[in-house]
C-alpha cells in the first residue's frame, strides 16, 4: 500500500530535491573527498596490528621479546600481524633499505614510479574502451579506426610499463636478499664492524632455539625478500587504485552508487577478514617442517659410511618417512584452508560484488541524474552514449573491485610475510645472543643453573693459563669444579683421562669455542694456537688448499711459500707421492671421501707445520698413523718450536711431553710433572700385574679342581685299607 503524502509533505519534497539538484556539484565533491580518506582509512585498518597484541606500541629494544617467549618449553613463536610483527619488519627494512640513497631506495622509487604510471594507463584504457565499443554501435568506422590506432599507441607504455613492474619487482628482491643474507652471514660466519667471530658452531652446538640455521639463511630469507619485495605492489598501488577508480566512476555515475557500493563492500569485507585463516603462522609452521627434513637428510649424508657399516638405513628410512609425513599432512592441510578461502572470496568479490556493480552502472542509463550526464556519458543520450558510459563504467567498476579485493588479499600475503619475519627474526636474536654469550640450552637434571649464570675472564698472553675455571658441558652439567694449570711456551702439556671427564671441553674453552663461567683464562691471540681433531676438516679445492687451509693460494703467495717448499712439508709426513697419486696440486675433487684416514691426518699434520702457531692443541691426530710417521711428527714440532697440549693415550707420546693433567672422570684431576721414563716403567708394571691379576680366577678354579681330586682319592685309599 502506497504512502499518502500530503500537498504540503509533496511540496516540501519536491524543493528538497529541486535544493538537492542544485547543489549535487558541491555535494559529489564532498562526498569523493570523504571517500578517499575513508579508503585510506579503511586501508590502514586492514594493515594495522591486530587486536590479539597485548602492547600497542614496541620498543626498539623489542627483539628481546620473542627470544623470551620462546623460552617456554613448546610454546611456537607468535605468528600475526600485530605490533611484534611490524618491530620486527621495521628492524629487517632497516637492513635491507640502509639509507635513502641506498639501491634499494632507488629501486623502490622506480618500482613506486611505475606503478602509479600503471594506474594512470589504466584509466585511459578504460575511457578508450567505452569510445572505441561507442564508435562500435554508433557504426563511425573513422573514429574506430582513430580509436583502434590509439589501443595500438598506448600498448607500448602499458607493456613496458607491466615488464618493467615485474623486472624491477625481481631486482628488488634479489637486492633485498642480497643485504639481509650478508648481515646473517658475517654474524653466522664472518666478522661485523664491532669485531668478533662467527657464531655458527656456538649456534650449533650451544643453542636449542635454531636447529636448522642453514634452511633459515637459504631458503627463507629468500622467501622473506620476495615476499618483502612483493608486499609493496600488492598494497600500495590497490589503496591507489580503489580511490582514482572510485573517484572516477563517481562522476561519472554518482557518488550516491558509490555510497551504497561501499556500505556493502565494507561489510562483506569485515566478514571476509574475519573468516581469513592465520596463513602466516601456516608459513611458518610449513617452512619449520621443511627445515627438519632437510637437516634430517643432511645428518645421513654427513654420517653415511657409520650408518651403512650399522645396517641403520631402515630406522633412517622411518625418520626421513615420519618427517616427510608431517610436512605432506600440514602442506594438505595449507592447501585445504587455501582453497576454502579462496572459494568465498571469489564469491564475495566476484560474483556478489560484480552483480551490485553492474546495477551501479546502470543508474546513467535509468536515471538522468544531474552531474552525470544525463542518460550518458558526456550528456549523449542515444543508444552509442549510453553503450559508452556503460562500458567504461563497467571497465572502472571491475577494476576498482579488482583493486578492493587485492587490498583484502594483501592481508592474507601480508599474514605469510609475517611468518617469513618471525623465522628470520628468530634466526637474527639468536645469533645476536650468541655472539653476546647468551644461550638458551635444554639442561640436564643436575645443572648448575647457578654457576651458568656467571662469567670468567679472559686475557691475553704469551702463556696458556686456567685458573680456577669451571668445565661446564653445554648441557650444564659440572664436569670439574675449579681447574687450574699452567703451561709456558716450550712446555708441552698430555692431557689423559676416561671418556666424558673434560679433555675436549677444556679445548673448546681454550679455542673461544665454550663461554667461560668462571675463573682467569689466559691465553695468546685466535692466530696463535690451532686444533687438530682426530678426524681433521678437508675443504672443497684442491690438495694445495688441504694443505695451506684457510689460506687461499694468494695467501701462500703472500707469505713466500711455494710449491716446493709444500712438497718438503709432505716429507716430514711421509707423504710426497700423494701429489703425483692424486694428479698434482690442483687436483680437486671431495678430499674427505676419497683420502684414508691416516691420510687425512698427516694433511693435517702437515697444515700445522705450514702455518707454524706458537700452540698446538692435538686431539687424538696419529691414532691411525704408524709409529715411525708419528716419530718423524713430533720430532719436525720440536725443531719448529711448537708447544704442544695433546690428548692422547699412546705411551710412545709421552717422551714428548713435559707435563701432565690426568682427569679421574669423577670431577678431579692432577697437573704435575711428566717423567717418561718412570710412567713407562709404572705402566709396564701395571700391566704386568692386571695380567696376573686376570689369571688369579683361573688359578683359584684349578686350585679348587686339584683339591678335589685329591680328596677323592684319599677316600678311595681309606675304604681300600685292611
Amino acid at each position: 500500500m502506497a504512502l499518502a503524502l500530503t500537498p504540503t509533505q509533496r511540496t516540501q519534497l519536491v524543493h528538497l530535491s529541486k535544493l538537492y539538484s542544485h547543489n549535487r556539484p558541491s555535494v559529489q565533491r564532498l562526498l569523493i573527498a570523504l571517500f578517499a580518506a575513508y579508503s585510506v582509512h579503511t586501508s590502514y585498518r586492514v594493515f594495522r596490528p591486530s587486536s590479539t597484541s597485548t602492547s600497542t606500541s614496541v620498543s626498539a629494544n623489542s627483539r628481546q621479546r620473542p627470544a623470551e617467549e620462546e623460552k617456554r618449553p613448546g610454546r611456537k613463536p607468535r605468528v600475526e600481524v600485530d605490533a611484534l610483527f611490524y618491530a620486527r619488519l621495521a628492524r629487517l627494512l632497516r637492513i635491507v633499505i640502509p639509507s635513502l640513497h641506498s639501491k634499494e631506495a632507488l629501486l623502490l622509487g622506480m618500482h613506486s614510479s611505475f606503478l602509479l604510471l600503471r594506474t594512470l594507463l589504466s584509466l585511459y584504457v578504460a575511457s578508450l574502451d567505452g569510445r572505441i565499443v561507442s564508435s562500435l554501435v554508433r557504426a563511425q568506422p573513422r573514429a574506430f579506426l582513430l580509436n583502434i590506432a590509439r589501443w595500438m599507441l598506448v600498448a607500448v607504455p602499458a607493456t613496458y610499463t607491466n615488464s618493467m613492474l615485474s623486472y624491477v619487482q625481481s631486482k628488488l628482491a634479489i637486492a633485498y636478499r642480497t643485504r639481509l643474507t650478508r648481515h646473517v652471514m658475517d654474524l653466522y660466519l664472518g666478522t661485523e664492524e664491532e669485531g668478533g667471530e662467527g657464531a655458527f658452531y656456538q649456534l650449533a652446538n650451544l643453542d636449542d632455539r635454531t636447529t636448522d640455521a642453514d634452511q633459515l639463511i637459504t631458503l627463507d630469507i629468500q622467501q622473506f625478500a620476495s615476499a618483502l619485495a612483493a608486499i609493496y605492489g600488492n598494497t600500495a598501488k590497490p589503496v591507489l587504485d580503489v580511490i582514482l577508480y572510485n573517484a572516477q566512476l563517481a562522476r561519472n555515475v554518482g557518488a550516491e552508487g558509490l555510497v551504497l557500493l561501499t556500505v556493502l563492500v565494507q561489510s562483506s569485507a569485515a566478514l571476509l577478514r574475519a573468516l581469513t585463516p592465520s596463513f602466516g603462522a601456516l608459513a611458518a609452521r610449513e617452512s619449520q617442517l621443511s627445515g627438519a627434513l632437510r637437516t634430517i637428510h643432511a645428518r645421513i649424508l654427513s654420517s653415511a659410511e657409520e650408518i651403512a657399516f650399522l645396517s641403520g638405513s631402515s630406522l633412517e628410512l622411518l625418520k626421513l618417512d615420519r618427517a616427510y609425513q608431517q610436512l605432506a599432512k600440514h602442506s594438505n592441510l595449507t592447501i585445504g584452508t587455501k582453497a576454502r578461502h579462496a572459494m568465498l572470496e571469489e564469491g564475495v568479490v566476484k560474483w556478489l560484488w560484480g552483480a551490485v556493480g553492474m546495477g551501479i552502472c546502470a543508474i546513467p542509463v535509468f536515471f538522468g541524474l544531474p552531474g552525470s550526464g544525463g542518460g550518458g556519458a558526456g550528456g549523449k543520450a542515444d543508444l552509442g552514449g549510453r553503450t559508452e558510459g556503460f562500458v567504461t563504467n563497467r571497465r572502472l567498476l571491475l577494476s576498482a573491485s579488482d583493486a578492493f579485493g587485492r587490498v583484502l588479499y594483501s592481508y592474507k600475503e601480508l599474514s605469510e610475510l609475517a611468518g617469513y619475519t618471525a623465522r628470520v627474526s628468530t634466526l637474527l636474536d639468536t645469533l645476536q645472543d650468541v655472539r653476546a654469550g647468551k644461550f638458551e640450552k635444554r639442561l640436564s637434571a643436575t645443572a648448575d643453573v647457578e654457576l651458568l649464570g656467571e662469567r670468567g675472564r679472559i686475557v691475553e698472553s704469551e702463556e696458556i693459563e686456567f685458573r680456577d675455571v669451571p668445565i661446564v658441558s653445554p648441557a650444564g652439567e659440572v664436569l670439574v669444579r675449579k681447574l687450574s694449570f699452567y703451561v709456558k711456551p716450550g712446555q708441552h702439556l698430555l692431557i689423559v683421562g676416561p671418556n666424558g671427564c673434560g679433555k675436549s671441553s677444556t679445548f673448546r674453552i681454550l679455542g673461544g669455542l665454550w663461554p667461560v663461567y668462571g675463573g682467569v683464562v689466559r691465553k695468546p691471540a685466535r692466530g696463535g694456537f690451532t686444533y687438530i681433531p682426530q678426524r681433521p676438516y678437508l675443504s672443497l679445492g684442491t690438495l694445495r688448499d688441504q694443505v695451506i687451509y684457510p689460506d687461499d693460494r694468494e695467501g701462500m703467495e703472500a707469505k713466500g711459500v711455494t710449491d716446493g717448499q709444500l712438497m718438503d712439508i709432505l716429507g716430514y709426513v711421509d707423504l710426497q707421492s700423494i701429489v703425483a697419486r692424486e694428479g698434482g696440486w690442483d687436483a680437486a675433487r671431495d678430499w674427505s671421501t676419497s683420502l684414508s684416514g691416516g691420510d687425512k691426518q698427516r694433511i693435517a699434520m702437515a697444515r700445522l707445520f705450514y702455518h707454524r702457531p706458537k700452540y698446538a692443541i692435538l686431539d687424538e691426530c696419529t691414532s691411525s698413523v704408524t709409529l715411525e710417521v708419528e716419530k718423524m711428527m713430533f720430532e719436525h714440532v720440536a725443531e719448529l718450536g711448537i708447544t704442544l697440549l695433546t690428548v692422547s693415550h699412546r705411551p710412545s707420546l709421552w717422551k714428548y711431553h713435559k707435563m701432565i693433567l690426568q682427569f679421574d672422570g669423577q670431577g678431579n684431576y692432577v697437573f704435575t710433572e711428566l717423567d717418561a721414563e718412570k710412567r713407562l716403567a709404572l705402566q709396564e708394571e701395571k700391566q704386568t700385574i692386571e695380567a696376573k691379576l686376570e689369571e688369579v680366577p683361573k688359578m683359584r678354579t684349578r686350585l679348587e679342581e686339584l683339591r678335589a681330586v685329591a680328596k677323592d682319592r684319599n677316600g678311595y685309599k681309606a675304604e681300600t685299607a685292611p
